[in-house]
This record gives C-alpha cells, structure tokens and sequence, in this order.
C-alpha cells in the first residue's frame, strides 16, 4: 500500500495515474487474467497427451478437443460399459463451449478443454450414464439384455476415460485434419491417433458432450436414483 506521501497531489493540482496505469497495465478485474487462461486452453489444444499403458490400459487425458456443433451445459456426466466395440476409430483435441454467460463457466472462460473419441460403428454392453443434479442422479440404462446398445457416427467429449483397451492397426501421432478411420476430422496441427478397431472393456468415461447419428437403446430405462454409474 502507498504511504501518505504517494498520495500528495502534484504541483498542477493534478492527482498522479497510479504506477500500473502509468506503465499502461490495464485495471484490476478488467477480465485480461481470464483472456490468459483462454489463450492456455487454445495454446494446449496443441499437444494433447496420450498414453498407452503396457498392461493394456489405455488413458487419454486431454489438453483440448473438439468442439461439438451445440453449446454445452457444463455439467459433466459419467458413462461406463462393461464393453465397447468399434469400427473406425479416431482420438485427438479441441474446445468445448458452454452458452454465453453461463451459470456453470465459473472462471473457465465457458470452455472445456476435452479429448473427442469417434467411432464409426460401435456397440456398447450394459451401458449405463449418469449426471449428478445435486442430491439425485439422473440414470439411464441400456443393452443389458440380448441386445447391446448399437451407435453410428459416434462422438463423446472427455475429460476422463478409462478401461482395458486393444487396437487394431493404430496409428499414433496423426495430424488431426487428416484422420480419415471415422469420417472426422479434428483443427489442423493437433495431435491424434486412429486404429482399424477399438474394444475397450471396463470402460469408464467422464463427458461434456455425446453426439451420433444413430443411437439405438434396447431395454431403456430412465429414473432417478441416490447413486450414479
């Protein structure tokens, strides 16, 4: 904090510009901190990590990934399967953005930064989502029957995402705009990776965002419930 003596008006009557004004620093609470961590999200879109674990647990935690064709709700909502099969597969990096001025932004700028998973065709056992609302969870489940829940052209925004996994032909280090395995492609010069086929078992996800072109659910059931997936 100044002294008294800082605070003495000049010669002229003129009060003096406060140190940060004088060296052109914008004020406090201007929103510039907030710009920064955007710029860090964008900037870390770039690199997205991805690890494959001998034991065959694959991980992929992102830095950044596609942003999907709707504003999301910020909330995020938990899927598990005991087992995923797909054809086509892709992975890499980009942007989620929530609605303007939305309730769930807190200080993330409305972004998410997440890891997008596509899959040309995929089949999902017992699958099983969540979404806690504060207090009760909204539950649905599906395929736990002969029938096992069928998806084309799917996507799923990550934050979280976990199991047993095995490829089949995979590529890693891909430039995002040139996956060609499901039909999507990600921003030019981030990282990605793709494979022929995918199985993860055990699979276990924590998602901003899911979209497909169809989405077949056989033995649906929704319900709230005190616990979730």
């Amino acid at each position: 904090m100044a002294s008294s003596s800082d605070l003495t008006p000049s010669a002229d009557h003129t009060p003096d510009p406060p140190e940060s004004a004088a060296a052109g620093e914008p004020p406090a609470g201007d929103g510039t901190e907030r710009r920064g961590r955007v710029r860090l999200r964008r900037a870390a879109v770039m690199a997205v990590p991805a690890t494959l674990v001998a034991a065959g647990l694959a991980v992929l935690t992102a830095q950044g990934a596609l942003g999907v064709q709707f504003a999301i709700s910020g909330m995020p909502f938990t899927v598990t399967a005991t087992e995923l099969n797909g054809t086509g597969f892709e992975q890499f990096g980009a942007l989620d953005n929530m609605a303007e001025d939305s309730p769930n932004a807190g200080d993330t700028g409305g972004q998410v930064l997440v890891v997008t998973s596509a899959i040309k065709n995929a089949t999902l056992t017992k699958l099983c989502q969540s979404v806690d609302l504060g207090g009760t969870n909204l539950l649905i489940t599906a395929g736990s029957g002969a029938n096992k829940v069928q998806a084309t052209d799917l996507t799923t925004d990550s934050t979280e995402l976990s199991g047993d996994a095995a490829f089949n032909k995979i590529e890693i280090g891909n430039d995002a705009s040139t996956l060609t395995k499901a039909g999507v492609q990600g921003p030019k010069g981030v990282f990605s990776q793709q494979a022929d086929t995918v199985r993860i078992a055990n699979l276990r996800q924590t998602n901003y965002a899911t979209t497909a072109g169809v989405f077949k659910l056989p033995g649906l059931k929704l319900r709230f419930s005190d616990t979730g997936c």
